[in-house]
């Protein structure tokens, strides 16, 4: 199929501003993008522009496309709480790729049992999704994608390949457990073809800016460049699957591209690999001094903060065999290497703030 050449125009009302590429034709399949502007999104519209469809992005924030695209590009920001707006952007979308989560605190997963304007956020806008394409009678299924996480299943996660017991630990957890239920609804309605993708803990490695990532990674990083202690919350034998946000945004693609093998099920999504947090940390500190020159900072183990969760004291690994069978998908970056390069983009942040 041919790439998309074409004019930009800019057209802003009282509550979207849009960026539209405009292209030489309509036939290309449809993708909205809900939460463009996260990390993931951003990640996932770098991914998506290469490729000769049509790109409907919708966040909080603008998103800002990769330059030289290929896709046709229509850029809202709009509050997605609102039905109007989420009916409106997922209208005539082929796919649906849901990456929207509620954001407050320390981090996305730290929410409390009874908060209603999180499970308002992680929860409601999934049913919103559905009931909006209930409500536009399509002739076929659209695949709807949505991002879950691996913490979901609970203890029963250490080496998870998706198919155990799931025994949510958190309010975070049972939120997504939800709205992967909900989503397997409506696929056995009928009414959506749906994917969840429960990833592994994932980190960028400086491709975007870094001020998207207020990941655990990221957090560290920024302790290290400002020589400050790097801590840990029990003896950092804890284990954690470190999965790339580009690679993430890749699996997300395959199931795009996949879903007639997909649908209907959760798959899970890592590297297979180990890395205890004391490994994770250490190795943080030590690439960090490669760059300022500097000693290693120290990687302390401390009592657990207020906010500290169950699931801060279980091993968390992904299994993806699955889906790699299913889609021919593999990670493909290295976490020495991401770190190396989310350092590099640390360093320049910081030394643009200082000029």
């Amino acid at each position: 199929m041919p790439g998309f050449p074409g004019r930009i125009a800019h057209l802003r009302t009282r509550e979207t501003t849009r960026r539209i590429s405009v292209a030489d034709s309509t036939a290309a399949p449809l993708i909205t993008v809900l939460g463009a502007s996260g990390m993931l999104g951003t990640a996932l519209t770098r991914e998506l522009a290469t490729q000769p469809v049509r790109l409907r992005l919708v966040g909080r924030r603008p998103s800002t496309p990769p330059p030289d695209c290929r896709a046709e590009i229509e850029v809202r920001e709009a509050d997605l709480t609102t039905g109007e707006h989420l009916a409106d952007a997922v209208a005539d979308a082929d796919s649906v790729v849901h990456l929207v989560a509620h954001i407050a605190g320390p981090g996305t997963w730290r929410v409390a049992d009874g908060d209603r304007v999180a499970e308002r956020v992680n929860v409601g806008l999934v049913h919103d999704v559905i009931e909006a394409i209930r409500a536009q009678r399509r002739s076929r299924p659209p695949v709807v994608a949505f991002a879950g996480s691996v913490s979901q299943a609970g203890h029963s996660a250490a080496s998870a390949d998706g198919t155990g017991p799931d025994l949510p630990l958190t309010g975070y957890d049972r939120h997504k457990l939800e709205a992967e239920q909900a989503l397997e609804s409506a696929t056995r309605e009928g009414l959506v073809r749906g994917i969840t993708l429960r990833l592994a803990t994932l980190f960028s490695q400086g491709s975007d800016p870094i001020a998207l990532d207020s990941g655990v990674v990221a957090v560290m990083m920024r302790r290290a460049f400002a020589g400050k202690p790097l801590t840990m919350w029990h003896d950092g034998t804890v284990k954690r699957d470190m999965l790339c946000v580009d690679d993430a945004a890749r699996a997300f693609v395959a199931a795009l591209e996949h879903p007639d093998r997909l649908a209907g099920e959760h798959w899970t999504i890592g590297t297979g690999q180990a890395t205890s947090i004391f490994d994770l940390f250490s190795t943080i500190a030590k690439v960090v001094s490669s760059h300022t020159k500097l000693p290693p900072v120290p990687v302390l183990s401390v009592p657990p903060a207020e906010h500290s969760l169950a699931t801060d004291l279980v091993d968390f690994v992904a299994t993806p065999a699955r889906f790699e069978q299913a889609c021919g998908w593999t990670p493909r970056e290295s976490l020495i290497g991401s770190l190396d390069r989310t350092a590099a983009a640390v360093a320049a942040e910081l030394g643009d703030s200082r000029r």
